[in-house]
């Protein structure tokens, strides 16, 4: 074929089906050696979570960029379940309040956004979720030293070799990919298992 020459419709439909396929087939796979590396501690970290809502305690959740949006969704989730039968729990984010945000970062340093709220609202036996891809933020890893020193269980979503968020939290689970895109999905499986098992944990039916 020339340079220049169209490629036949049928063709290119056939190469970019089997790009889909392989991302597909990639994000399984990144699944499967997450889930199959951490479930026990996952199931572990349920358990201990639900105990913690039981008790009257709440769940602050952070990240940034995409993460963000992962720490609103994963607040929204307990709020307001999905299921009418399963109860709401008190998970809160601490990037939706962007006056509070942007004047820490702006008075202050952004590295602090984090730490500042939850040295605030933050309370012991309160738990502090952290988001990242990378596990390297200066403002989460902060905000997790100070949640530990308050007395708070401390969780870590990282990616590639889990940062230095691996060394602060007391739960950190490392999706084991340098992709973005892989490990944003592996979080999302992981928000919802999560979401999931604490409810069972709490005498709820297994319903999905």
């Amino acid at each position: 074929m020339s340079v220049g020459q169209r490629v036949p419709e049928n063709v290119a439909q056939l190469g970019m089906r089997e790009r889909v396929m392989r991302k597909c087939r990639e994000s399984v796979e990144v699944k499967g050696k997450f889930f199959d590396s951490y479930a026990d501690r996952i199931g572990e970290l349920c358990q201990k979570m639900a105990k913690q809502f039981e008790s009257g305690h709440k769940l602050w959740v952070m990240g940034n960029g995409g993460s963000a949006c992962d720490a609103q969704h994963v607040a929204v989730e307990f709020v307001h379940p999905i299921i009418e039968k399963r109860r709401a729990l008190p998970a809160l984010d601490l990037v939706s309040a962007i006056p509070v945000v942007t004047a820490i970062s702006n008075d202050k340093d952004f590295a602090k956004v984090f730490v500042d709220q939850l040295q605030i609202w933050g309370h012991e036996g309160d738990m502090a979720l952290a988001i990242s891809t990378s596990g390297q933020s200066p403002n989460l890893i902060y905000a997790l030293e100070m949640a530990r020193e308050k007395g708070m269980l401390t969780i870590a979503f990282s990616g590639k070799d889990g940062g230095r968020m691996a060394d602060v939290a007391e739960y950190c689970f490392t999706v084991p990919s340098f992709s973005i895109h892989r490990i944003q999905e592996s979080h999302v499986a992981l928000l919802h298992i999560v979401w999931d098992l604490i409810h069972v944990s709490m005498g709820e039916e297994d319903v999905l």
